[in-house]
C-alpha cells in the first residue's frame, strides 16, 4: 500500500506559466518538500496535463510523490503516484478500485471525523482535515480544531493532513496536535525564498521526532 510521506506537503498554486510553475515546485523539493500535489481548477485540459506531466517528471528526479487534485484519469494518464478527492468527486471506493494498491489515494475530511473514519475504511491512503486557520486560498472554508487530530489518531491509522492557513510561525501546534503532514500552498510560494521556506517547514517535523 501506498503512503505519505511526513513532512511538508506542497500544494501548487494557479500558474497558467509552466516554466514559472516548475521552477517554484523545484525550489520546494530542493528545500525538503516531503511530497507535491499538482491542484489547478481553472486551466484548460490540455495545460493542466502538460504542467502535471512536467511535474511527474520533477518530483520523480526528487524521489518525491506527485498528486493529482480531483483527477482520476489525469492522474493515470501523466503516471502520477496518486490522486486527492473532495466530498464532491468521484466515490473513494471506486477510485480505490480504479487505482489499485499501488497508488495513493487522498481525501478531503473538513472538520469532521466521522468523514475521516469512513474515507479511511474506503481505502484512502492518508485523510486531511481543515482549515486549520483561516485561509487565504478558501477564506469561506469551515475550520478544523486542532483537537480533531488527537480524535483522529485514536481512531485513524493512516497519515493525517492538516491544510488551511498554516505558516512557519503557527505550524508547530498543528503537527503536535498529531497532524503527519502540512499542506501548504500561499504560506511557501509567496515565500521571496520558496527553498528556504520549505527548509523552514521541513525542520519543524525534525524538531518533533528529537
Amino acid at each position: 500500500m501506498a503512503t505519505l510521506p511526513r513532512g511538508l506537503y506542497t500544494i501548487t498554486p494557479d500558474d497558467a506559466d509552466t516554466a514559472r510553475l516548475t521552477a517554484l515546485v523545484r525550489s520546494a523539493l530542493a528545500g525538503g518538500a516531503a511530497a507535491v500535489q499538482y491542484r489547478n481548477k481553472t486551466a484548460p485540459a490540455a495545460l493542466r496535463r502538460e504542467q502535471a506531466s512536467a511535474l511527474v517528471a520533477l518530483c520523480r528526479s526528487y524521489g518525491v510523490p506527485l498528486v493529482v487534485n480531483d483527477d482520476v484519469e489525469l492522474a493515470f494518464a501523466v503516471g502520477a503516484d496518486g490522486v486527492h478527492l473532495g466530498s464532491e468527486d468521484t466515490d473513494l471506493a471506486s477510485a480505490r478500485r480504479r487505482l489499485g494498491p499501488a497508488l495513493l489515494l487522498g481525501a478531503s475530511c473538513y472538520d469532521r471525523l466521522a468523514l475521516g473514519v469512513a474515507a479511511a475504511r474506503q481505502g484512502a491512503d492518508y485523510v486531511a482535515f481543515g482549515s486549520v486557520f483561516p485561509s487565504p486560498t478558501k477564506p469561506a472554508a469551515v475550520r478544523a480544531p486542532l483537537a480533531l487530530f488527537g480524535a483522529a489518531r485514536r481512531e485513524i491509522a493512516q497519515p493525517l493532513v492538516a491544510i488551511g492557513g498554516i505558516t512557519v510561525e503557527n505550524a508547530a501546534p498543528v503537527i503536535a496536535a498529531g497532524a503527519d503532514a502540512i499542506a501548504v500552498i500561499s504560506a511557501l510560494f509567496d515565500a521571496p525564498d520558496v527553498a528556504a521556506r520549505a527548509r523552514a517547514f521541513q525542520r519543524l517535523f525534525e524538531r518533533q521526532t528529537t
